[in-house]
């Protein structure tokens, strides 16, 4: 019997991850143990199949993410009367909830991050190679692309004449006003992202892997909220260069630098907020 279990230990997965991934990041034990950091490079993780059922999940989950929010945003702009349509809480509430949604199916698989910034996070904190880190987002944004184009295919005319859902800096405001909500809104998420689903606190409270997508979808609706009157809200570089790839105005590029500089500093300045003051982890006893 012992020797069974262990063929299924092994086959498994030849190259399994060396440590849980996003949500599915939980410990059997009470007792917790650090896990180590993830190597830099793990070509092994290039020979399973793992790996790349986990990229063609990040994949189909930011196609389906843009789709419904790009959907979602043209309809609220192509309307004349914003009364009739879900309004700027309704467009929060379509990042938000999907977010919810998508990370809840495919934490166990890729780790559900459906964010280049995400990502970029988790990484800076060891919780995943190079490798994998640039694998999935390659697959973001080609699943963003994919996701914007499939709208403008449905309607063409209201995705080029409404701004095709891209994101830019609205009058009023200068760039490094967006540049600014874009850090604070993706430190807000990473810092969500991270705690949400800090193996620790998964080790000690059961519930709170069950729990970790809806906290994370709620703080996608938040910033959504505060920022979509500056910047559209970008937060998340896959669904910004989907937009304007699709849409492919100039306009759309002249701020594009924005939603891909002020999200990965964001997501930097959580990963080191979290694993250095939060959790303390280079200053521990390595005894």
């Amino acid at each position: 019997m012992e020797g069974k279990e262990e063929d299924v230990k092994v086959g498994a997965n030849k190259f399994p991850e060396r440590q849980p991934i996003g949500t599915a990041a939980q410990s059997q034990e009470k007792d917790y143990k650090e896990p180590p950091p993830a190597p830099l490079f793990e070509p092994g993780e290039l020979k399973s199949w793992s790996f790349y059922r986990a990229g063609i999940a990040e994949f189909m989950a930011t196609f389906l993410f843009l789709y419904i929010t790009i959907l979602t945003v043209m309809g609220v702009v192509k309307s004349s009367s914003k009364c009739s349509t879900v309004g700027i809480q309704g467009i929060a509430w379509a990042f938000g909830g999907m977010i919810f949604a998508l990370v809840y199916c495919t934490a166990g698989i890729s780790g559900g991050h459906i964010n280049p910034a995400v990502t970029f996070g988790l990484f800076l904190a060891r919780k995943l190679s190079l490798t994998r880190a640039i694998f999935y987002m390659v697959m973001q944004c080609l699943g963003a692309i994919c996701g914007a184009g499939v709208v403008k295919g449905f309607q063409k005319g209201a995705y080029e004449n409404n701004g095709g859902g891209a994101n830019v800096v609205a009058a009023g405001y200068s760039k490094g006003d967006g540049l600014g909500a874009e850090i604070v809104g993706t430190f807000i998420l990473v810092y969500t992202v991270f705690s949400a689903t800090d193996a620790k606190r998964n080790a000690r409270d059961s519930h709170v892997p069950i729990l970790a997508p809806l906290p994370i979808g709620f703080a996608v609706f938040l910033v959504h909220l505060a920022t979509i009157p500056i910047t559209g809200t970008g937060i998340n570089p896959a669904r910004s260069l989907g937009a304007a790839i699709i849409y492919n105005k100039d306009h759309a590029w002249d701020d594009h630098w924005i939603f891909w500089v002020g999200p990965f500093i964001g997501a930097a300045l959580a990963a080191f907020y979290h694993q250095i003051v939060i959790r303390a982890i280079p200053f521990k006893s390595r005894s």
